[in-house]
Formats: C-alpha cells, sequence, structure tokens
C-alpha cells in the first residue's frame, strides 16, 4: 500500500478544493455520488475502448479519457472524507454510503475493461478479489478489530495502477506475451487482489487468537 503512506500530504494538497467544495456548497454524500459518476464514465469510456479495438482500430482518447475519469474518482474519494471532517458532518451513515459507493465504482470499472477486452473469466476474477480485499478490511472492523487497510495493494494504489497502465494502453496496443496491455492488467488485479485479501485474512485471525 504505498500511496496510503502519503495520505496526509494527499489531504493538504486537497485543502484549496475542499475549501471551494465548502463554499458552493457541496456535501460529503454528495461528493460521493460525483465519484461515482466519474466511475461509470471510466467504464463506459474503456468499454468503447474495446469497441474500437473490435471494429476500427484503438481510438487512444477513450482509453486516455477512462484513465482520467479513474484518477478523478480517486481524488473525489479523497476529498468526500476531507469535507466530511471540515463540515464536523463525519457519521456511520456517511461512511456506509461511501463504502458502498466505492465498491459500485470498483465494479463499474473494473466491468468496463473487462468487457472492453472481452475478458470475461478474467474480469469476473479480478472484480471477486478486489471486493474480497474491501471485504476483509470491513469485516475485521464487524468481530472488533480494527478495520485493515494492509496489505499489498489498497484501493489507491489499485486506481493509479489502472489509470496508469490504460494511459500507456492508449499508446500501445500490441499484444505482450500473447495478451493486451488490458487484458495483463486484469490478471493483475485478480492475483494481487485475492493475494491482499488473504493478507488481510491472515492479519485478522492472528490478531483473534
Amino acid at each position: 500500500m504505498t500511496l496510503d503512506k502519503f495520505r496526509p500530504l494527499a489531504e493538504r494538497l486537497l485543502d484549496p478544493f475542499v475549501n471551494a467544495a465548502d463554499r458552493i456548497g457541496l456535501t460529503p454524500d454528495g461528493v460521493s455520488v460525483l465519484a461515482f459518476v466519474f466511475a461509470t464514465l471510466a467504464g463506459i469510456a474503456y468499454t468503447l475502448a474495446g469497441i474500437e479495438v473490435v471494429t476500427v482500430g484503438a481510438d487512444p482518447l477513450w482509453y486516455i479519457a477512462g484513465a482520467v475519469f479513474v484518477l478523478c474518482n480517486g481524488w473525489m474519494d479523497l476529498l468526500d472524507g476531507a469535507l466530511a471532517r471540515k463540515q464536523g458532518s463525519d457519521s456511520k451513515a456517511g461512511d456506509l454510503l461511501d463504502h458502498v459507493i466505492d465498491r459500485y465504482a470498483d465494479i463499474v470499472i473494473i466491468a468496463g475493461l473487462a468487457a472492453g477486452a472481452e475478458a470475461y473469466l478474467i474480469g469476473f476474477l479480478a472484480v471477486t478479489g478486489v471486493l474480497m480485499t474491501s471485504y476483509l478490511g470491513t469485516q475485521a472492523q464487524a468481530v472488533g478489530l480494527d478495520r485493515v487497510y494492509g496489505g499489498l495493494v489498497g484501493r489507491a494504489d489499485r486506481l493509479a495502477i489502472i489509470g496508469i497502465v490504460t494511459a500507456i494502453a492508449a499508446g500501445y496496443s500490441a499484444p505482450v506475451g500473447g495478451l493486451t496491455l488490458v487484458v495483463w492488467l486484469l490478471v493483475f488485479l485478480a492475483v494481487v487482489g485475492h493475494f491482499t485479501a488473504l493478507q488481510r485474512f491472515y492479519y485478522s485471525m492472528r490478531a483473534l487468537a
């Protein structure tokens, strides 16, 4: 979880955006919904990128658009928590909404990648790995432990990797080892997602022993 180490720095950089959001009357829940809109746009862009590859050749604009939308989703995901703290509106309901929206956002983004690449089995393994990672993090809290954020790859890292790889895919469409970069990305998400989930499970079981 490399990027989570930089969360304090990111939150300082967020200050101007938090202040602007507060001035125009945005709420943390509204920002969470906006984050999901960006995730949905990313999923659509990745799906269209795949359709273009099959029909008339890759259009790099779709991959670039998807990468931008993914990074916007991650930025909004940071912003909603910072805005809630500024407005003093932290609540369990808001936390629940944020986590539900994040999970749907993960599903939409990965489904878009899988649909565009027509790699449905790998896409299924990728999305289940991501969901199990998040589930194990919150389930630890449900059994009396602190919420678990540890493991090889967290959500911030995952979004950054998706954005970077798909941006590269915009200019490099040749297969690598028989697979496109997007399919390799799905393989990575599947393997690392389930590995991270098992890491969190192991940590939680040890803590409960």
